[in-house]
C-alpha cells in the first residue's frame, strides 16, 4: 500500500475512534463522572483508575485546592473513574499519536497537494487544541461553558478528519458517488446548507448548557405532558431572567426554529430536484432533517421520563447527544460536498 492509501485507511479508523471518544464524553456526563479524575493528565496522581475511597481522601487531603464541587466528602466509584480514564486514554494514548503519525506519513511521501497538507496540519492543530481544552475543562471542574467548548472542539476535529479523508480521495481521483453533488444545485444551496450547519451547531451548544448547568434539566418543570413538554412550565413562550438556569427553554426555542428551517429546506430541495437525476444533496439534507426530528422527540421523551425516584432516564441523554452530533456532522458534510462540487478549495 502507498502512504496515501495507508493514510486514507488510518483516517477512517481515526474518525471511528473520534466518535467513540465523543460517546464516552457523553457517558461521563450521565454518570456524573466529570470530576472523577480531578487532576490532569494523571488521575488522582496515578496512571490507573482503580482508586479506592480511602486513596481519594488521602489525595484530596494533600491537594486541598482540588476539593470536588459536590463537596469535600464526595467520592467516586471505580466505574465512574474508569469512564473518565478511558476517555483520556483513548484520546491521549491513541488518537493524538495517530494524528501525528498520519501527518508524518503524508509529509514524507509523494506530495499530495496543498489541500491535503493543509487538512493534515489542521488535524494536528485541533488535536493539540482539544488536549488543551480537556485540561481546561478539568481545571474548571466541568463548568458549563468549558464542557460546551470541549464538545465544540471535538466536533471541529471530527469535521477536519473527514475533510482530510475527502481531500485524499480527491487527490487520488476517487471521490465516492455519495459525495458527487450536482454543480448547479450546489451553488444555489451552499450558503443555505452552511446556515443550517451553524443552526445545528448552536442547538448542540445550547443543549450542552442544559445538561451541565445544575437544575437546568428541571427548568421547564417535571409535571408531565403537556406542561413540561412540549410546553415549558405550562407556557409556550416565557421571559428569560437567567440565561443558564433557563437554558432549557432557550434550547427549545432554538430547536423549534431549526425544525422549521430544516423542514422548509427539505421541502424546497425536493421541489428543486424533481427533474434532476442527481439527488445526493437532497438525500443528505433529508437525512440530517430526519435525525434532527427524531432527536427532538427523544429530548421530549427524556423530559417526560422523570419518575418517582426523582431522576431522568439518563441513557436517553447520551442518545440525544450522539444524534445531535450526527445531525451537525451530516449537514457539515453536505456543505463540504457543495463546496467541492462548485470546484472551489
Amino acid at each position: 500500500m502507498t502512504d496515501w492509501k495507508v493514510s486514507k485507511s488510518l483516517t477512517t479508523w481515526m474518525l471511528v475512534l473520534t466518535i467513540v471518544v465523543i460517546g464516552l464524553g457523553g457517558l461521563i456526563r450521565i454518570y456524573d463522572a466529570g470530576e472523577s479524575c480531578p487532576d490532569w493528565p494523571l488521575c488522582f496522581g496515578t496512571l490507573g483508575f482503580d482508586v479506592s475511597e480511602e486513596e481519594q481522601e488521602t489525595w484530596y487531603n494533600n491537594n486541598p485546592s482540588e476539593v470536588d464541587s459536590r463537596g469535600s466528602g464526595h467520592r467516586y466509584t471505580t466505574f465512574q473513574i474508569f469512564t473518565e480514564w478511558l476517555h483520556r486514554f483513548l484520546a491521549g494514548a491513541f488518537l493524538g499519536p495517530l494524528v501525528l503519525l498520519n501527518w508524518y506519513l503524508l509529509k514524507r511521501g509523494e506530495d499530495p497537494g496543498k489541500e491535503v497538507r493543509l487538512a493534515s496540519a489542521l488535524t494536528v492543530i485541533l488535536i493539540i487544541w482539544q488536549g488543551a481544552i480537556g485540561w481546561l475543562t478539568v481545571e474548571m471542574d466541568n463548568l458549563h461553558w468549558s464542557v460546551a467548548l470541549h464538545l465544540s472542539s471535538a466536533l471541529a476535529f471530527t469535521i477536519s478528519m473527514f475533510w482530510l479523508w475527502l481531500t485524499i480521495a480527491r487527490a487520488e481521483g476517487k471521490i465516492p458517488n455519495w459525495m458527487r453533488f450536482e454543480q448547479g444545485i450546489s451553488k444555489r444551496w451552499r450558503r443555505r446548507v452552511a446556515l443550517l450547519s451553524i443552526g445545528a451547531f448552536v442547538s448542540i451548544f445550547s443543549g450542552t448548557f442544559v445538561s451541565t448547568t445544575p437544575g437546568a434539566n428541571l427548568g421547564c418543570s417535571v409535571n408531565g405532558m403537556p406542561e413540561s413538554w412540549p410546553l415549558c412550565g405550562g407556557n409556550l413562550v416565557g421571559s428569560v431572567d437567567n440565561l443558564f438556569s433557563q437554558s432549557q427553554m432557550i434550547h427549545r426555542w432554538l430547536v423549534g426554529v431549526m425544525m422549521i428551517a430544516m423542514s422548509m429546506a427539505s421541502y424546497f430541495i425536493w421541489e428543486e430536484t424533481k427533474e434532476s437525476s442527481n439527488h445526493v444533496l437532497r438525500n443528505w439534507i433529508w437525512l440530517s432533517t430526519g435525525f434532527f426530528a427524531t432527536n427532538a422527540s427523544i429530548g421530549g421523551i427524556y423530559v417526560l421520563s422523570w419518575n418517582m425516584e426523582e431522576n431522568f432516564f439518563e441513557f436517553l441523554s447520551l442518545i440525544h447527544l450522539m444524534l445531535a452530533s450526527l445531525t451537525f456532522l451530516i449537514m457539515m458534510t453536505a456543505w463540504i460536498g457543495c463546496v467541492i462540487s462548485t470546484g472551489e478549495e
